[in-house]
């Protein structure tokens, strides 16, 4: 089936918005047993806190890839930079802000300090670029991701013409080349960069290689490039029918291996190709039409709170462990942690919908793009008779 619509609009793609969400739980799983487990993280231990251990960093990977397949699958022709960094900004600088700003008053209100040193980069979104724990980790720690994000926005204009030009024969090549360079990265740390001490047992390697393969942008941005190269693959009609059960099958197998392999290949490398695939099999399932169980009423509300979910759920998990007083000394057993990474779920989704609705939407609706002058006389197609609310989003938002 044609990947556009009869008005010519790229097709809406709802299953990958449900798999946003599946991603952000992950993102949530890790942390929670983090938080509530914190004597395993650095252990050998295999019980259930190792079986999340991986979590975070392959949703985080998904949402890489996601990205760069979402921004070139709805890019459209002609539009300006400008105007493109401006809804970017618009889309996650303001939950950035209030996110950092929620942070900021729950650590003072701990009587915990932060410094200029790590407030300001973090704020700017550059803090990503300093190979330094305590301003990687600073305000609110998962804010290191967008500055990753913020790299791939101000570059994507630039490798948007440069993905373009590859003629659709060479798409795989281009596609598998950059695959193979994720696998390249922990290899150029292991070699090049300076060991130093190991961050703890489970993480034997130090402080800078970590930052090399897991926070640098530069090396994050081959995921989002890939997902560039998934995006013209889908729309040329070249990928392959796969669906979407031997896809998760997948993941699901490289994840497990991802936990055993040795170095930092577990970070991204092993999972890398699965996600692609998976990515790729839910949008030729939504182009198709086979049934996808992603797509429900259901599965596309988290997925649309999911980029809110995942700014606020580990500030509301580290005051959950604080209220009741969970720390190393006194660290709950990894069932224990379980059962209360449910509930703590449901209220970080509480907490995501108030930040979604309030700040995120809004913001896009009435920011995001430029508003054209109305003449006089003629009612301003933007916004509601009567109301001052502007009118629906835009109609492939389903798909970010």
């Amino acid at each position: 089936m044609s990947p556009d619509d009869p008005a010519g609009r790229r097709r809406a793609l709802p299953s990958l918005t449900g798999m946003r969400f599946l991603a952000a739980a992950m993102v949530f799983f890790s942390h929670a047993f983090f938080r509530f487990v914190p004597t395993s993280w650095g252990s050998a231990d295999k019980g259930v806190s190792f079986l999340w251990s991986k979590a975070g960093s392959t949703g985080v990977s998904f949402f890489f890839i996601l990205s760069g397949f979402v921004l070139t699958w709805s890019a459209r022709p002609g539009e300006r930079a400008r105007s493109f960094w401006r809804a970017r900004a618009c889309k996650i600088y303001p939950n950035h802000l209030v996110t950092a700003a929620a942070a900021i008053l729950l650590a003072l209100s701990l009587d915990e300090t932060m410094t200029t040193r790590q407030v300001l980069p973090n704020l700017a979104l550059v803090h990503t670029w300093l190979p330094r724990l305590d301003i990687l980790n600073s305000v609110n720690t998962v804010s290191w991701s967008l500055g990753c994000e913020a790299f791939f926005y101000l570059s994507f204009p630039f490798l948007l013409r440069l993905v373009l030009r590859v003629p659709g024969r060479w798409l795989w090549w281009w596609g598998a080349g950059v695959a193979a360079a994720v696998w390249c990265v922990p290899l150029v740390s292991h070699v090049f960069l300076d060991s130093g001490t190991p961050l703890s047992a489970r993480l034997p390697y130090s402080v800078t290689q970590l930052w090399f393969v897991y926070f640098f942008p530069v090396t994050r941005a081959l995921e989002f490039v890939l997902g560039m190269f998934l995006a013209q693959l889908v729309a040329q009609g070249r990928w392959p029918r796969i669906g979407l059960l031997p896809a998760g099958a997948l993941v699901v197998g490289a994840y497990f291996g991802a936990l055993y392999i040795p170095g930092q290949y577990g970070t991204v490398a092993v999972t890398v190709v699965p996600l692609a695939l998976l990515i790729g099999a839910g949008a030729r399932a939504d182009l198709d039409r086979r049934p996808s169980a992603l797509r429900g009423p259901t599965m596309l509300w988290l997925g649309e709170v999911s980029f809110a979910l995942y700014m606020v759920h580990e500030l509301f998990i580290d005051r959950v462990a604080y209220e009741l007083g969970i720390t190393t000394a006194d660290s709950l057993t990894p069932w224990q942690a379980a059962g209360l990474a449910l509930p703590t779920l449901g209220g970080a989704l509480v907490l995501a919908w108030l930040l979604n609705s309030l700040v995120e939407r809004p913001v896009m609706r009435r920011w995001s793009r430029a508003r054209k002058p109305v003449p006089a006389g003629r009612p301003d197609p933007g916004v509601v008779s009567g109301e001052g609310a502007a009118v629906a989003e835009d109609p492939r938002r389903s798909v970010h």
